[in-house]
């Protein structure tokens, strides 16, 4: 978290509409806002944004530090995962406990990026993917939509600053 007070990051607006397709369209922004002027709208930097993007991603691989009983991965996968793949998810998921580890220390926006770059280039390397913790085993197709729709969210509330 910044200095300033915490935010309801459900009840932001201003946030931009995004909608990536690929890793190589997430990983342009990114850079783009590094070296921007920009306002973030929630509770998060920037570097903080890009470092928690470039978790995730490496999570894909590795797999995730929490796992759901497994009835309720089922449950989660049969309602919602068609949704979590289509659209961009909704703020204020509260992590566990057990993934705090994904809450980012306070990060600059080059070595977020940074990150966030060799994190792309590995998932680019390889077709294998984890289990994910909350819908269970997907295929490539369906880990790499869950993960742009993620990103997409957390990438929204970093805005262009206006004059």
């Amino acid at each position: 978290m910044t200095d300033k007070q915490s935010v309801d990051v459900t009840k932001v607006t201003g946030r931009r509409e995004l909608r990536y397709e690929t890793f190589d369209e997430l990983l342009a922004d990114a850079e783009q806002q590094a070296g921007a002027e920009t306002v973030e709208l929630g509770n998060w930097s920037k570097g903080q944004i890009f470092r928690h993007l470039a978790m995730a991603i490496d999570t894909m691989i590795d797999g995730p530090p929490f796992k759901l009983w497994a009835p309720v991965r089922w449950l989660l996968a049969f309602f919602l995962k068609k949704r979590m793949m289509a659209r961009t998810l909704d703020p204020g998921f509260k992590l566990p406990k057990s993934a705090s580890a994904f809450l980012p220390p306070e990060t600059s926006p080059e070595e977020g990026v940074a990150l966030l770059r060799k994190a792309i280039e590995r998932i680019k390397a390889t077709d294998d993917r984890a289990m994910h913790g909350g819908l269970g085993y997907l295929t490539k197709e369906e880990w790499d939509a869950f993960q742009l729709r993620h990103c997409e969210m957390h990438m929204s509330f970093i805005v262009p600053k206006s004059d």
